[in-house]
C-alpha cells in the first residue's frame, strides 16, 4: 500500500493509535459520538485536512470523494476525515465540517480536533499519527496496523488494490 521514504512523519507499520477526537458528525451532519470499536477489524482510510487548506481543496477532497464513492456500502472499508487544526484557527472551525461535507457530498464521518492557539499545541491526531501537516492520508489494515502514512495517495492506484484485496 504505499511506500514511505520520509522517516521524519508516519507511523507507517505501526498499530494505530486510538482516535481521540471529541467532535463528530454523522454522515447526516448531526453530532455524533464515534466510537473506536467501529473501526475494528476494518481497512481505514483517515483523511486529514483543514477548512483553509488549498492542497485539501485541490486535490484532497476530491481524492477523498472518490475513495468514499467507491467503497459506499462496503462493511469492510470505513472512510472518515478529521479536521486537524494547527493554524488559521479562525477558519478551521467545526461548523465548516457539515459545509464542507455538502460542497464534497461526503456521506462520512467527520471529525474536528483542534491544537491549542495559546500553548502552540498541535492536535492530538497529528500528534499520535506524526502528521506532516494537511492534506494528509493514514491508511490502516483490519489488524490494526498502519500500512500508509503521507500526504496524498493516488486513488487511481489506491481503490483497485483494495478492491484486489477485499475480493
Amino acid at each position: 500500500m504505499g511506500d514511505d521514504d520520509n522517516k521524519r512523519y508516519g507511523i507507517k507499520g505501526r498499530l494505530a493509535p486510538p482516535l481521540q477526537v471529541d467532535y463528530w458528525i454523522d454522515a447526516q451532519g448531526r453530532p455524533s459520538d464515534f466510537k473506536q470499536q467501529q473501526l475494528s477489524g476494518k481497512w481505514v482510510y483517515l483523511k486529514c485536512f483543514q477548512n483553509w487548506c488549498p492542497g485539501c481543496h485541490e486535490y484532497g477532497f476530491p481524492a477523498l470523494k472518490r475513495v468514499a464513492d467507491a467503497f459506499v456500502g462496503d462493511h469492510r472499508v470505513e472512510v472518515l476525515a478529521v479536521q486537524t487544526v494547527f493554524e488559521g484557527y479562525s477558519s478551521n472551525t467545526k461548523e465548516h465540517l457539515r459545509e464542507l461535507q455538502l460542497r464534497y457530498e461526503l456521506p462520512i464521518m467527520m471529525g474536528h480536533d483542534p491544537g491549542d492557539p495559546q500553548t502552540n499545541t498541535y492536535p492530538r491526531t497529528m500528534r499520535d499519527y506524526r502528521t506532516g501537516g494537511t492534506p494528509w492520508v493514514v491508511i490502516i489494515d483490519p489488524s490494526g496496523k498502519v500500512v500508509f502514512n503521507h500526504f496524498h495517495i493516488e486513488p487511481d492506484e489506491f481503490i483497485p488494490q483494495l478492491q484486489k484485496i477485499l475480493t
